[in-house]
Order: structure tokens, then C-alpha cells, then sequence
């Protein structure tokens, strides 16, 4: 069985909802089960989301305005893809935004929108895309069947970002499904969205609709999982900045992990959690070039000869530092600085620290930075005072470059490789951090040298050439 996922971009237009659909047909073998998962429309999620927080402002025109732009733009596409299904298809849709309708005026009224009422109204336009696709299929031969997954994934009520109860939800995926794909139906599954035990509408975060294919996957013992987007692949950096970039035929589970966590966003490292659990093989494929293999994703990573695989990088993105002479020998420093970060719900991307135990320096998203060093400026007040620490500042304009690949683990000279390409263009390193796992080295540099360093990382190791 083969559990396929399409994006908001697949989903664009009629164009594209007709180029996924025939997809979704000429993909497998004729024994082969198919389980299609879907985002909704491109657009869609931002425009509800928009409509709701338009109403906790109080501008009620503006959501009614949205949602009459949602309901023209879901009947353009159902009159243009399947004419005698559109009525069916229009009176769901139009019920469903009468209700979104309804929630924007109370939120307007009570002046609060709430985690509970966002993952409703969010949730709305996979709904409407599953039944256009299955609509889709159907005018060219293919039984199909949609299907809302609050009926299918289980989750606690973590709402905004719910986690999976994957027991209950295996009973239930399996209940619900495998008897469609027997009887040769290809079950049209909402994607981003699932439900309580109490069956209270949830959204599982950023990259949902990616982890819902993988959840469905994982139940369902699928022999591969495929994210259909709008790139050929995980590419050896952003082509944007390095045009010779080329995809990636073959990932290991860890190194498309640790690429997707720093930038590169063709695949979110929730998603991968489910079908590492199985060993299930994640494939990335284009949309718009279809017969393109794209980067299959599996559990042994293969070794190229060069080490280094791909780069990627996260930008917007500040340098703190805490220094001083004072911290050397002293126990709890470290500790102290994180807990305060943690206090504030900051993630913390890199962490460095000089072996002479002077300065501990680390990155996190930009606009948090000055919050932060007023807190920790706050936390450390006597230290200060007597000059333990001597200093507390952050460093913005800074973006984080990690250089990803299995083949880094073991091999001598990479990361003198790596300093020596950023030395002859004179890009100098603001911090480094490398775990145990030699998987992965990351280094800060200032933004304005970020391209720069990118481009001759990638033309020292020679990722654009495909010999091994």
C-alpha cells in the first residue's frame, strides 16, 4: 500500500487538483491499495485563519469578507471539475462556512479566539479539497471516497499542535480504511487536522498534513510513503542560492532530520517520526514533474565518498552570549542560562561553549533576542555587580549553516575542508557547535556573509558534481 500526500501547491487550482488526481491514478500497480492524504487549497488555511483573527479584532466585515472569498473560490473549482457534482459538493462547503460564519461573529462578540476555535475554522479547507479531489477522480474512472480524519487520528487536546494517540488511532485507521482499498476505493484523507476521544476537532501543527501521511503510513504498514510538493526533491542546498544545487537521490532518516530542523523545508522532522518507528521508506516527488524519482528516505544512510551531503540554513536568526571570568569552575551557569530561556518558551537552536568555561554563546529566532537579554540581565543582576559575568548581549543579523551528511562520521579532515573554504573568501565564523554524532556541524556566520558561505561550501565538496 502506498500512502501518497499533496500540498497546498498541488492543490492550487483546477489545473493542478486535475494533475494530482491522475497522479494518484497512474501511481502503483493495479494490486497496490492507494491512501491519498490532502492540504487544502493554496491559501485556504491562511484565509480562514486571517478571518478568525479578523473577528477577535473586531472586524467582522473583513472575516465575512474572507469567507464569502473561500466559498467563490471552492465554487469555481467544484463547477469546473466535476459540473454534476458541484451542487453536493457546494452545499457542504456552504454549511460548513455558514458555521464559520457563525463561530467569527461570536469570537467577535466575546473579543477572544480561542486554541479550540482556531483548529475548527483552520481545519475547514481540508474538507473542501478531499471531496474536490474524489470528485476529480471519479470523472476520470477511479472509485474514491472522502474522508474527514477526525474519524481516523486520535489525539490529545493539545490544541494547535495535538499528539497522535497512535494505538486508538491504529484501530480506528485500520476499521475505516482497509476495507475501501479492498473493495478498489482509494480513500481521500484530510490532512493537518484530527480529533479528541471526546471527538473535539484538533490540528496537528506546522506540517500537519505531511504527518498525517505518515501517521496513516505507520498504521497502516505501508510499503512507502510519498510527500508530493513542488521541488524534485531534498536538494544538496537552495537552488535559489547556489544554482548548481542538484536533488538528492537517497537520504538517511537522520540526515533529512537534521536538514529539515535547520531551513530546509521540503519535509517537516515531525513527520518522520512514524515511519522511522516502521522503517517505512518517505519519498519527495514533484507534482509538476512527475516522473522525476525525486529523494527516496530510509533507515541506512548511504555514504557518497565526499562526507558531506547537503547544506542548509536557518536565517533571521540572533547570537547571545553570556561572558565572563568569573564563570570558570563555577557549577550551574549553564543551567541558570537555560532555564531562564526555557521560562520564556524560546527554542534554542545552537549552543556553544569554550572549553576555558568564559562565555557560553547560543542562537535563537531574532525577534526574541533583546527579550531575552533583558531576562537574563534581570536573572544575573549580582553576578554583574561583581563582575562574575562581565557581559550579556545578543548579535543579530545572524544566520546558522549546518553541513549534513552520514559520511561526516569518522572522516578526517571535513571540518578543516569546511574552515578553509570560508578562510580564502575571508567569511569569518561567529560560533560552531558539532554533536558526538558527527552528523552534523553548524556554524554561525553573519547574514550579509551567509550566501557567500553556502556557495563555497558547496563548490569546495563538490555537491553539484554526481560522481560518488
Amino acid at each position: 500500500m502506498i500512502v501518497m500526500k499533496f500540498g497546498g501547491t498541488s492543490m492550487g487550482d483546477v489545473v493542478r487538483i486535475r494533475q494530482a488526481a491522475e497522479i494518484v491514478r497512474d501511481t502503483g500497480s493495479p494490486t497496490e491499495g492507494k491512501v491519498v492524504v490532502l492540504s487544502a487549497m493554496s491559501g485556504v488555511t491562511n484565509a480562514l485563519i486571517a478571518a478568525a483573527r479578523a473577528a477577535e479584532e473586531g472586524n467582522t466585515a473583513e472575516s465575512l469578507r474572507l469567507v464569502e472569498e473561500i466559498l467563490e473560490k471552492h465554487r469555481q473549482a467544484a463547477t469546473e471539475l466535476a459540473p454534476s457534482a458541484a451542487g453536493e459538493i457546494m452545499s457542504y462547503v456552504q454549511r460548513k462556512m455558514d458555521r464559520v460564519a457563525r463561530l467569527c461573529e461570536s469570537i467577535a462578540v466575546l473579543g477572544e479566539l480561542t486554541p479550540r476555535a482556531l483548529d475548527m475554522i483552520s481545519s475547514m479547507g481540508e474538507r473542501f479539497s478531499v471531496r474536490l479531489v474524489a470528485a476529480a477522480l471519479q470523472q476520470i474512472g477511479c472509485a474514491a471516497q472522502p474522508i474527514e480524519a477526525a474519524e481516523l487520528i486520535i489525539t490529545n487536546d493539545q490544541f494547535g499542535s495535538a499528539v497522535p494517540l497512535m494505538e486508538q488511532s491504529q484501530r480506528r485507521i485500520r476499521e475505516r480504511i482497509l476495507p475501501l482499498v479492498q473493495q478498489g476505493i482509494i480513500p481521500i484523507v484530510t490532512g493537518f487536522m484530527g480529533a479528541t476521544t471526546a471527538g473535539i476537532v484538533t490540528t496537528l501543527g506546522r506540517g500537519g498534513s505531511d504527518y498525517s501521511a505518515a501517521i496513516l503510513g505507520n498504521c497502516l504498514d505501508a510499503s512507502e510513503v510519498q510527500i508530493w510538493t513542488d521541488v524534485d526533491g531534498v536538494m544538496t542546498a537552495d537552488p535559489r542560492v547556489v544554482p548548481t544545487a542538484r536533488t538528492l537521490p537517497v537520504l538517511s532518516y537522520t540526515e533529512a532530520a537534521e536538514l529539515s530542523y535547520f531551513g530546509a523545508k521540503v519535509l517537516h522532522p515531525k513527520t518522520i517520526l512514524p515511519v522511522v518507528e516502521k522503517g517505512i521508506p518517505l519519498r519527495i516527488a514533484n507534482t509538476f514533474h512527475p516522473t522525476h524519482p525525486g529523494t527516496l528516505i530510509v533507515e541506512k544512510p548511504q555514504k557518497t565518498g565526499k562526507g558531506v551531503k547537503a547544506i542548509a540554513s536557518i536565517k533571521g536568526v540572533s547570537l547571545l552570549t553570556v561572558q565572563g571570568k568569573g564563570m570558570m569552575g563555577v557549577p550551574g551557569v549553564a543551567a541558570r542560562v537555560f532555564s531562564a530561556v526555557a521560562r520564556e518558551e524560546v527554542s534554542v537552536l545552537m549552543i556553544s561553549q569554550s572549553s576555558s568555561e568564559q562565555n557560553i554563546c547560543f542562537v535563537v529566532e531574532g525577534p526574541y533576542s533583546q527579550r531575552l537579554v533583558q531576562i537574563l540581565e534581570a536573572d544575573f543582576r549580582e553576578e554583574i555587580l561583581f563582575q562574575h559575568i562581565d557581559r550579556i548581549w545578543a548579535q543579530d543579523s545572524v544566520v546558522v549553516i549546518a553541513v549534513v551528511g552520514a559520511g561526516m562520521r569518522g572522516t578526517p579532515g571535513i571540518a578543516a575542508k569546511l574552515f578553509g573554504a570560508l578562510g580564502k573568501p575571508g567569511i569569518n565564523v561567529l560560533s560552531i557547535a558539532q554533536g558526538s554524532s558527527e552528523y552534523n556541524l553548524s556554524l554561525a556566520v553573519d547574514a550579509r556573509d551567509a550566501d557567500d558561505a553556502v556557495r563555497h561550501i558547496h563548490q569546495e565538496f563538490r555537491l553539484g558534481e554526481n560522481s560518488q
